[in-house]
């Protein structure tokens, strides 16, 4: 690869670092103070994707000085059983953000799953109300995911001499993938920037038609969890693409490593830029949700709990 196109690439890793440093000097505020930062996250089965999460997060919330409790729970857990968990981890108060990992298994209702959870620890922001607030732009957490996404977009927008208040007015934000953890909340924060934001999805795709709305957008975010979905045909010349996906994929010799929706090494010739995968959003998004179980102990310590 070149090194006009390696220019290309977005590494998210150096605004990990910033953020997890910020992370660290705000937990040692908090402990000052008496308070506890910890978060818990709760896999049930074992998705691939969602356990290298699972170990990401608590490896970076041990370096930042967060408390750190992973929970794995069987695939066939039942509902009584994962709420009961969550019971467990809300009344703890060494533990002030609750994450429960997706995909859940397919027995498990996510929406009710989402509606147990405590709104103070809901530091991904899927319990409705939480979800709620972040509609009508007044977040109590912006999940971390979408919130990492924006802001590598943000800090790219600077590095380009672009005021992020301003450098999404008017563009055309497409994004590929509505879920309710990755794809809305990021379509409410690309309007909240004033961005024309298009959804496309499955039904958009069955039609034949995702590439007519993808190689219209000024910045493309792909969340869609399949592996080198988006080619060049997919794209406009000059666009910034941002990668979300997190796609297991097994090679001839036996090992797996996570690739993205993107095929980026197609894509970069014709882009402006494009985050990779690894190292693109991913470790953003590590920190992120750490940032966000401050939030939730500052919200806990204001609240009296």
């Amino acid at each position: 690869m070149s090194t006009a196109l390696q220019h290309r690439l977005i590494d998210g890793r150096a605004f990990a670092a910033e953020l997890l440093d910020a992370v660290r000097a705000e937990v040692a505020d908090l402990r000052s103070r008496g308070r506890e930062v910890g978060i818990a996250t709760v896999l049930v089965g074992d998705d691939y994707a969602a356990s290298v999460y699972q170990r990401r997060i608590d490896r970076h919330a041990r370096e930042a000085g967060v408390l750190s409790r992973p929970v794995a729970m069987p695939a066939d857990a039942t509902f009584g059983e994962v709420v009961g968990k969550i019971a467990e981890l809300y009344v703890d108060p060494a533990i002030t953000g609750i994450l429960v990992l997706r995909p859940l298994p397919a027995h498990l209702d996510d929406a009710r799953v989402s509606a147990r959870l405590p709104t103070l620890k809901d530091v991904e922001a899927q319990h409705p109300e939480n979800a709620g607030l972040l509609a009508l732009g007044m977040p109590r957490f912006v999940p971390s995911t979408p919130a990492a996404a924006f802001h590598m977009l943000d800090r790219y927008m600077v590095s380009i001499g672009r005021d992020p208040r301003t450098a999404y007015d008017g563009l055309d934000l497409v994004l590929v993938g509505r879920s309710n953890n990755v794809g809305k909340p990021a379509a409410i924060l690309g309007l909240q920037r004033n961005a024309t934001v298009i959804s496309a999805h499955k039904h958009t795709y069955d039609a034949g038609r995702l590439a007519a709305h993808t190689a219209r957008a000024d910045i493309l975010i792909v969340a869609a969890g399949v592996p080198g979905l988006i080619g060049a045909d997919h794209v406009r010349p000059g666009a910034i693409v941002v990668d979300i996906g997190i796609n297991p994929v097994t090679g001839p010799d036996g090992t797996t490593k996570l690739v993205g929706d993107v095929d980026t090494d197609a894509v970069l010739p014709q882009v402006r830029a494009v985050s990779p995968v690894p190292g693109g959003v991913g470790p953003i998004t590590d920190a992120w949700v750490l940032r966000n179980t401050v939030v939730a102990a500052r919200a806990l310590a204001t609240a009296g709990r």
